[in-house]
C-alpha cells in the first residue's frame, strides 16, 4: 500500500475491506463495515486503492494455489504480498460461503418441488449429465422420479420395523436422491441424512409422517398402506457417501442404508 500505511499492522477489524470492495458481504456485515469505515482513515485509503481490482481478486479467489506474492506484480494497485494473500484467502472463503448458502436454498426449493406432482419448464440448455433442453416440459411425481433412478440400495431395521430404499443418480453438482419409506408410524418429523466417507452429515430432505404412517399393510387409511416417496439432493458425489440414515426430529435413527 502507498504512503505511511505500508508498514502499519492491519488490525483484525479492518480485514473485511477486500470483501466489502468485492460486494460479497451480506447486508448486516456491509452495514457494520460502513459504520466502521466512516471513522477509519486506514480502511478508506485501502478501499480507494482497491478500486478496479474486484475482477482480478474475484478470479484469483477461485483458483487453486492462489495467494502468492507474485500476484501483487500483476495488479495495478501494487499492494504488499501479505495484504494480497490475506485478501485473496478471505475472498475465497466468503465466496465459498455464499455458494454453500445458495446451494442450500436451491436444494430446499428442489425438495419442496418434488414433494408432490409438478410441471416445470426447463429454462436453460441441456447439461452434460442428460439434463433437459431449453423449453422442454417435465412432469413427474416423487414415485416416478424414484423409479427412474436405476441405482438403488435398501435396508430394514429389525428394531423399528422401518424399511427404506434410497435411489441415487450422480449429477455435476452432487447426487440426486429418491426415497421409498415403509413401515413408519407417526406422528413424526423425519429427515433423510447422507453420511459422507469422511463422517460429514448432509440433510437431503425433511418431511412429516401422519398419525397412521406410511407403508403399513394393515393401515387404517388407504394412504397409510402406501409407501411414502420423497425426493432430495446432497452436494457430495455418490462415491463420497458412506451410508444414509432416516432419523426423527429427536435424532433417533429409524433405519440405516449402506450406500
Amino acid at each position: 500500500m502507498s504512503g505511511s500505511m505500508m508498514g502499519s499492522p492491519v488490525p483484525n477489524e479492518h480485514e473485511t475491506v477486500g470483501a466489502y470492495a468485492l460486494g460479497i458481504l451480506d447486508d448486516a456485515e456491509a452495514t457494520a463495515f460502513e459504520a466502521h469505515l466512516a471513522t477509519c482513515e486506514w480502511c478508506a485509503q485501502q478501499l480507494d486503492e482497491l478500486a478496479g481490482m474486484e475482477p482480478m481478486l474475484a478470479a484469483l479467489a477461485d483458483l487453486p494455489g492462489s495467494g502468492t506474492p507474485a500476484i501483487g506484480e500483476s495488479l495495478s494497485a501494487k499492494p504488499s504480498p501479505r495484504i494480497v494473500n490475506k485478501l485473496v484467502d478471505e475472498v475465497a472463503e466468503r465466496r465459498a460461503q455464499k455458494r454453500r448458502r445458495s446451494f442450500y436454498m436451491v436444494a430446499a426449493a428442489a425438495a419442496l418441488i418434488i414433494g408432490g406432482p409438478f410441471v416445470a419448464m426447463a429454462a436453460s440448455g441441456g447439461d452434460s449429465d442428460g439434463g433437459p433442453k431449453q423449453g422442454q416440459v417435465l412432469a413427474a411425481t416423487p414415485k416416478e422420479l424414484f423409479e427412474s433412478m436405476s441405482d438403488k440400495v435398501s435396508a430394514t431395521d429389525s428394531s423399528t420395523g422401518v424399511s427404506a430404499t434410497v435411489a441415487m443418480q450422480e449429477k455435476n453438482w452432487g447426487t440426486s436422491l429418491g426415497l421409498e419409506l415403509k413401515g413408519v408410524k407417526g406422528p413424526l418429523k423425519c429427515s433423510l441424512i447422507a453420511v459422507g466417507t469422511n463422517g460429514e452429515r448432509w440433510t437431503a430432505s425433511t418431511w412429516s409422517v401422519g398419525k397412521w404412517g406410511y407403508g403399513i399393510p394393515n393401515g387404517k387409511t388407504e394412504e397409510s398402506k402406501q409407501p411414502l416417496y420423497i425426493g432430495g439432493a446432497v452436494a457430495p458425489a455418490q462415491n463420497e457417501i458412506d451410508h444414509f440414515e432416516v432419523v426423527d426430529s429427536d435424532g433417533n435413527k429409524l433405519v440405516q442404508v449402506a450406500a
